[in-house]
């Protein structure tokens, strides 16, 4: 399963990817007329700072997902096949069960009923990753993400001996 992974050296705290996501999840898709929609746009990604540590944090996707478990009208649901967390807003019935029990705060409100990131479905590739100027932001398997960083890891190891 591909997941929306951070380098957190590369992270300027731009928020970029939340101005792009909320653009993304508009009714026109324009950044220029997306601002005076109403209702405004919601972002499903949010830039959390801490000193000099930048972090963006979405919708993990969770494998045992409490989400999923707390929510009574069955709005959400996990993908067998891609592990993705699902949300039919046309089941939500605003009770925000999912909001209390989120262990990383990213199931926000919109428009009475829950909203969350859902890795541009629609659009077929998150926009956050393309956006993302510094390229902090990375769409790929975990294993092959890992990879990489080991091998950039070792690299910089090597080159400071």
């Amino acid at each position: 399963m591909r997941e929306i992974l951070v380098d957190l050296e590369k992270c300027l705290g731009c928020k970029t990817c939340e101005l792009v996501c909320a653009t993304s999840h508009s009714k026109t898709k324009e950044l220029y007329t997306a601002i005076s929609e109403n209702p405004r746009p919601q972002r499903r990604i949010f830039v959390e700072a801490n000193g000099s540590t930048n972090f963006p944090l979405m919708c993990r996707h969770c494998e045992d997902a409490p989400c999923v478990t707390a929510c009574m009208s069955g709005a959400l649901t996990k993908d067998e096949l891609t592990g993705e967390v699902l949300l039919n807003s046309q089941r939500c019935i605003g009770c925000f069960m999912c909001v209390m029990v989120c262990p990383f705060g990213v199931i926000i409100e919109n428009q009475h009923k829950a909203a969350k990131c859902d890795r541009c479905a629609e659009i077929g590739y998150p926009q956050c990753v393309l956006a993302c100027p510094t390229k902090a932001l990375s769409f790929a398997e975990v294993p092959v993400y890992a990879k990489k960083e080991r091998k950039k890891y070792l690299t910089n190891f090597l080159m400071k001996e």
